[in-house]
């Protein structure tokens, strides 16, 4: 059996007798430190941090605390909530926080910053397939803020919201310690255009809306002070103007085309991952989908191209499976709207995920960006 002892930082009775202490509490403390040293499977708890649980686990462990609400038309840890409206509607609703900390560069400026927080909530809709409608946002700002810093909030969430024809309604303000920017977005969509993470089959291919590793060459750009003189701007602007695949993702849901969808935006290894998960398939890699520019800026610095397209994050693409007999539907459906839909493997019935190159066939990590953990 395992007692728990608390001994107010008491060790063991030769400490405790070395302390003026009141008798009643000696008594206590005596009785509990001796049976302490008897019993050997009696422990002092440990306080576990956030730190160390990480975000995936905090989320985790908060959804066991909840109570499901019935019937819900997303389970939770797909990339949005839904909630039936009836007549065939759904409300897909979604929150994404910003934090200047954590989130924004040096050089990103608080416009951009702002546009970027709705971007993150907008995207998440993309991948379920939602037309967004509205968004509300709750600000936090350091008190040192300037009045021209806040009307830069106010025009970047404007500008963020307006691109993909949504508008703000409206939120909340308060004091904080960082630069802190909270969006809930409001889409809609039919019950049976809705996409799911859930839905992937063996066989099925998988695609994206657009390459990787730009974002993390990016990153490096702009917190390292590295360079590539020829994609420097395309590089930076991958960070600073994040683009969410909206209609992309409406064209794959309103033709029912995709099986399984999910945002990129915690990079491309650990969004596999989720996947494979929820829909219980394997995934084989065959054509990594780099960018260009990424491979040069790669080449020039001794980065593995690999590792910046897998690992990097923050690239907001669309991950996609769609049954090979609708690969050439799909992919026009994209291309209709100006989009690109790029194969880059396949499910499989083993739940393995696997990179196959010219040289090696390697397994894919599960990992990407992940607050309080990732450096």
């Amino acid at each position: 059996m395992n007692l728990v002892i608390f001994t107010f930082g008491y060790k063991s009775f030769s400490e405790l007798s070395q302390h003026q202490t009141p008798l009643a509490l000696t008594f206590l403390l005596t009785v509990l430190l001796r049976y302490s040293e008897a019993n050997s499977n009696c422990r002092v708890p440990k306080l576990v941090s956030a730190k160390e649980l990480g975000e995936r686990k905090i989320i985790e462990l908060i959804l066991d605390s909840l109570e499901q609400m019935p019937n819900m038309p997303l389970p939770f840890g797909d990339d949005a909530s839904a909630v039936d409206l009836g007549a065939d509607k759904l409300a897909v609703i979604n929150m994404d926080m910003l934090v200047g900390k954590t989130d924004v560069p040096k050089t990103m400026s608080i416009w951009q910053a702002a546009r970027k927080a709705v971007i993150m909530n907008i995207s998440d809709l993309a991948a379920k397939g939602a037309q967004p409608l509205a968004l509300l946002a709750s600000i936090g700002a350091p008190p040192d803020m300037t009045k021209t810093d806040i009307q830069q909030i106010g025009r970047g969430l404007n500008a963020g919201a307006r691109e993909y024809n949504a508008y703000i309604l409206g939120g909340d303000t308060n004091e904080a310690s960082d630069l802190i920017i909270s969006c809930m977005a409001l889409g809609v969509c039919s019950k049976h255009q809705l996409l799911r993470r859930s839905g992937a089959k063996p066989g099925d291919y998988v695609a994206v809306t657009g390459s990787f590793g730009k974002t993390a060459s990016g990153l490096k750009i702009l917190m390292n002070g590295l360079s590539a003189p020829e994609d420097n701007g395309t590089l930076v602007d991958s960070v600073l103007m994040p683009k969410a695949r909206i209609k992309e993702g409406l064209a794959l849901s309103q033709s029912s085309l995709a099986t399984a969808s999910i945002d990129s935006s915690d990079g491309l290894a650990w969004s596999l991952h989720e996947i494979s998960q929820a829909s219980n398939v394997g995934f084989l890699i065959d054509e990594l989908p780099v960018a260009p520019e990424a491979e040069r800026f790669a080449e020039i610095h001794g980065f593995d191209p690999v590792e910046l397209a897998l690992y990097g994050g923050e690239e907001y693409e669309l991950l996609v499976t769609i049954k090979p007999s609708l690969w050439q539907e799909a992919k026009t459906a994209v291309e209709t709207v100006d989009g690109k839909l790029i194969k880059v493997g396949h499910a499989t019935e083993k739940k393995k995920l696997l990179l196959q190159t010219d040289e090696k066939t390697v397994s894919i990590d599960a990992r990407g960006w992940e607050h309080f953990k990732t450096a």
